[in-house]
């Protein structure tokens, strides 16, 4: 399968993260890599058809290559929310049927669409009618009693049946009763042979692995097997570890050598960001993992936590000295 440049993006991908991956966390990542596929957080269709698409969808063109991630359950108004979004220029729409969280649970979309496959291909049906760019799926290995290594293998056939190519696995069961959101990141344990298996069933497709990676080494390991891998919690909260070499996945040279580099170049955009009626915590919230593990790590992240909410660009002054005073 010839790969178009989205899916070239998708050998590491940033997961999508509620109340994490909005359009200040993407420009960051951006910053540090130019390839990786970066996702929004999830929207859900009816907030799109019936609310203010501008303040859901608008992102900036240095973002991409970006997806924009979807939640529902209605084809009907899926296929409006992906014509109303198809304005905004996303390289990909992508359809969660992973996230286990109450919300997504009462409005019956998510992980628990795991268990009606052909709802999902008609969904996805409808949505690759009103998409201009490709349509992809985020699932889990399964829900509740049933069994993945049967699950995921009719689910992935389903998918491909109704013209799906490209679809990002969580190496993990949701459990839809009795386990949190966090709970379900955590607890179920990870099945990384099964979704390496469903590589070797499917050839065809185009299959990433999402689950408990945590290392660039983890991640050059399972593109052994798999065709992409994708990165969540790990990207969120060690951001240098995780996309500071990333470009190399590519054969490319990473833009930057450190990650105090990396803080120098977001300080105008911050500058702009204030400038413009922001908020310092709004950008820096995303930030705080940057240094983690090295000289002044403390310090930064201690000065941002305790001035960014209240506190402008004179804050991230002082949290830049407490790590290029050590990189000196």
């Amino acid at each position: 399968m010839p790969n178009s440049p989205v899916t070239d993006a998708a050998r590491l991908s940033i997961a999508p993260m509620m109340d994490w991956t909005d359009r200040h966390c993407r420009a960051f990542h951006r910053l540090m890599s130019r390839r990786a596929l970066l996702y929004t957080e999830m929207v859900t269709a009816p907030a799109i058809v019936h609310g203010d698409p501008h303040r859901l969808l608008d992102f900036d063109p240095a973002e991409h290559p970006v997806a924009l991630q979807l939640g529902g359950s209605d084809p009907a108004e899926l296929a409006r929310a992906t014509r109303i979004a198809a304005a905004w220029g996303y390289d990909e729409i992508n359809l969660n049927v992973g996230c286990p969280s109450d919300r997504v649970q009462s409005g019956c979309f998510g992980a628990v669409l795991m268990k009606t496959p052909d709802l999902v291909a008609e969904c996805v049906s409808r949505m690759m009618d009103a998409s201009p760019v490709e349509v992809t799926v985020k699932c889990r290995i399964g829900v509740d009693d049933q069994m993945p290594r049967d699950v995921l293998p009719a689910f992935l056939d389903r998918m491909r049946r109704a013209g799906i190519r490209r679809i990002a696995i969580h190496a993990r069961k949701a459990w839809m009763q009795g386990l949190s959101p966090r709970e379900n990141r955590e607890i179920p344990p990870l099945d990384y042979p099964l979704v390496h298996g469903m590589k070797q069933a499917f050839p065809d497709l185009h299959l990433s692995v999402n689950g408990g990676i945590a290392s660039l080494d983890a991640v050059r390991e399972h593109l052994q097997v798999m065709d992409g891998v994708m990165v969540g919690r790990a990207a969120y909260h060690q951001p240098w570890d995780m996309l500071g070499r990333a470009d190399s996945l590519w054969g490319d040279t990473p833009p930057f050598d450190a990650p105090d580099q990396v803080a120098q170049a977001m300080r105008p955009s911050i500058a702009a960001h204030l400038a413009g009626g922001g908020r310092l915590h709004q950008i820096t919230r995303h930030m705080l993992g940057l240094f983690h593990g090295l000289p002044g790590a403390r310090g930064w992240k201690r000065t941002l936590s305790e001035g960014a909410s209240k506190g402008g660009i004179e804050v991230y002054d002082a949290a830049l000295r407490q790590v290029t005073r050590l990189a000196a």
